[in-house]
């Protein structure tokens, strides 16, 4: 019984929604042909203007069809499949006459083959590479005596003096290398071989000490030579590049593997930009990018991917993409933001514009030109979509036109199309019992 009075709810609403559709057509319709009408009585009679009497009944025959067209009182599945209208047609296909079609703006396009190509933007920011700072710290413990660099932010060159350092340990093992030195030239034509062997093992033993604490081999050549010994032990900078953390200043006792500065080569930077996850299946280790600046217009940089984070951020469901950049001049700074645009080539593809997809949520339609003013609803499984257009993976075939405008409207009148059928089919079933 509730199914029963289900059904006749809805019966009621439909028609109700086809009576005031109906009036409103008729609305429009009525206004029309009272334009036409105030339009006709304004020109001279047919007499007077040689109006031919068959244009008059042409136009009356245009306004009839339209009434007809927009007419859907007669709107059921009986009288359709009488005038062959639904003979293999899919269910919601619409009919519109050309005249409507004009009307409501309809425009077509044809499913064509193109060029896909996608471009991903982020915003990134400049740091610098990981594997290009260089720490600097003593072998030895002592006391900083001379600093030649003494600000963050200098830039080095390779073998440039940092600091000197007194080392009682050093000062002690280069009066032993001497006593080695002078015991290896006295002892050396001595019959005794193991005591000229021992002599010899002690400077060697002795020598590699002062190397293993930095001391370069043109030093200990200087200590034999002069055997004078030197009171301080001179640091070098390792490489070339900015110093960005200093921690000595003169007089400091430094302990043996402290860190006294950090040294980053800028040479080579990276920019760590924000990517959404859905476009991290398209970028690739190594693909190219192109990298811009606000405060240095219309100057390029060129980049690769060099890594993609293998996490998700799981508040802002982004992903973070690391570029590689050659930056020679240093003008790429760290903590710069900068802009990052990547070109995805996804070669030729079965495309659709987009202004021809109705998306439901849950599914994505494009109304298909059947010919002699019939369109019919298909259902489309869509890929990328690039600029204006959508990659089609299933639903259309190229050659097949698809409506690009006026789609909202065609589609509502496409379901009341499905309405008028689902009422015709509950008054058969109810006169069946």
């Amino acid at each position: 019984m509730e199914e029963k009075n289900k059904k006749k709810k809805v019966f009621i609403f439909i028609w109700v929604f086809s009576l005031i559709l109906v009036v409103v057509a008729g609305f429009f319709y009525r206004q029309r042909m009272v334009a036409l009408k105030g339009e006709k009585s304004s020109r001279p009679t047919a007499s007077m203007a040689g109006m031919d009497m068959g244009e008059e009944k042409t136009a009356q025959d245009q306004g009839k069809r339209a009434k007809d067209d927009l007419d859907m009182s007669g709107m059921t599945m009986d009288n359709l499949e009488k005038e062959g209208k639904m003979v293999e047609l899919a269910p919601g296909t619409v009919r519109i006459s050309p005249e409507k079609q004009q009307l409501i703006g309809v425009r077509m396009e044809a499913i064509a083959q193109r060029e896909l190509t996608k471009t991903i933007r982020a915003v990134g920011i400049v740091e610098h590479m990981e594997r290009n700072i260089t720490a600097v710290n003593s072998k030895v413990g002592g006391w900083i005596e001379k600093e030649f660099v003494d600000r963050t932010g200098d830039r080095l060159t390779k073998g440039q003096p940092l600091i000197t350092i007194y080392s009682p340990e050093l000062v002690s093992t280069q009066e032993e290398y001497l006593i080695a030195l002078k015991g290896k030239k006295e002892l050396s034509a001595s019959p005794v071989l193991e005591i000229s062997q021992g002599s010899q093992s002690l400077l060697e033993a002795t020598k590699k000490r002062l190397l293993l604490w930095d001391i370069s081999e043109e030093q200990i050549e200087q200590l034999e030579k002069t055997g004078q010994i030197q009171k301080t032990l001179t640091l070098y900078c390792p490489a070339n590049g900015f110093v960005f953390e200093k921690n000595v200043s003169p007089g400091q006792y430094i302990s043996p593997g402290e860190t006294l500065y950090r040294i980053a080569d800028l040479s080579l930077v990276w920019v760590n930009a924000t990517v959404y996850e859905y476009e991290i299946p398209l970028i690739k280790k190594g693909q190219e990018a192109k990298i811009t600046l606000s405060y240095i217009p219309g100057e390029v940089f060129t980049g690769k991917v060099f890594v993609v984070t293998p996490t998700v951020d799981p508040v802002t469901r982004t992903n973070k993409v690391r570029f590689e950049i050659p930056n020679p001049d240093f003008k790429l700074k760290p903590n710069m933001y900068a802009n990052v645009e990547i070109r995805v080539n996804l070669g030729k593809r079965l495309a659709v514009r987009d202004e021809a997809v109705l998306d439901t949520g849950k599914r994505q339609i494009a109304f298909v030109d059947k010919g002699d003013g019939y369109f019919e609803p298909r259902e489309l499984k869509l890929g990328s979509r690039v600029e204006n257009y959508y990659a089609v993976l299933s639903g259309l075939t190229e050659g097949e036109r698809v409506i690009t405008s006026a789609n909202f409207l065609i589609d509502s009148e496409s379901k009341l199309k499905e309405a008028a059928a689902a009422m015709a089919g509950m008054g058969h079933a109810g006169h069946g019992k």
